[in-house]
């Protein structure tokens, strides 16, 4: 009996110490599985996502045009099919001979925007002035050593002015305020995005509005090929301003009076 108390007790040990052993290699098993393969994710790095492109800005604007819409761009033809359309709408308020007279009959949008902008300037491209050259040549005056423009210079301007004159511009405002979006168009192309082309239109008229009127004769001189205006502040002027002083003080008054008119219709609240 002891002997086989002995065995037995020997066998339970064995037995014992088995299962010592397979919990433990179970235990052990169950961490690795779970430490290795199934425990919570680690968050993994990802590239931030870069912002898209930024839109076009829209323009600021301070005198906004009624027309300047979707639809009413939807309505006109493109840019660059423009011209008949718009020497059609100006011939209905200004006259058919006349805007043959004086209106260069291509690119008539981008060349009065072009002009527009530049009438502020010290230069206006020849080459993308939208009215034909003013017949005649500048007519100079010399007494002694004194030279100065000539009145007869004055007259080349009349036919121009008198149709200025002649023209209603409330109609002129309407024409202007349907076929505005091609006129936006062509400033945003000319590298203005961001801006409003009617906003540029009226900076331009109160420029041209600040024109000096000059009493008496204007004095010349020519320092090198080229007449310049012998007073140092009228040769300071923009181009709009010079061309002006050019047309003669009558013509100038003229023309500021419809710059006026015009002003006050397309800055009217909508």
């Amino acid at each position: 009996m002891w002997e086989d108390d002995v065995e037995s007790g020997a066998r339970r040990k064995v037995a014992w110490l088995i299962g010592i052993v397979a919990a433990a290699a179970l235990g052990f098993g169950g961490w690795y599985w779970y430490s290795s393969g199934h425990r919570a994710a680690e968050p993994v790095a990802v590239a931030p996502t870069p912002p898209p492109a930024p839109a076009a800005p829209e323009p600021q604007i301070s005198h906004p045009i009624a027309g300047d819409s979707a639809a009413a761009a939807a309505a006109l033809p493109a840019l660059n099919d423009s011209d008949q359309v718009v020497h059609d709408s100006l011939a209905g308020v200004i006259g058919r001979h006349p805007v043959e007279q004086f209106l260069v009959p291509q690119n008539i949008v981008r060349h009065i925007v072009a002009t527009v902008d530049n009438l502020p300037r010290r230069k206006v491209a020849v080459d993308l002035r939208p009215v034909k050259p003013t017949a005649g040549t500048s007519v100079i005056s010399t007494q002694g050593d004194i030279t100065t423009l000539g009145e007869a210079n004055f007259a080349r301007y009349t036919p121009l002015v008198k149709t200025i004159e002649a023209t209603d511009m409330k109609s002129l405002a309407v024409v202007y305020e349907r076929l505005y979006p091609l006129f936006q168009q062509s400033y945003e192309d000319l590298g203005y995005p961001g801006k409003y082309f009617n906003d540029r239109l009226v900076e331009v008229i109160d420029n041209l509005l600040q024109t000096p009127e000059v009493a008496g004769p204007i004095k010349l001189v020519q320092p090198k090929v080229f007449y310049e205006y012998a007073d140092e502040d009228l040769e300071a002027r923009s181009a709009g301003q010079k061309l002006l002083l050019r047309m003669g003080p009558a013509n100038e008054r003229a023309v500021k009076a419809k710059l006026r008119e015009f002003r006050a219709e397309i800055v009217k609240k909508k």
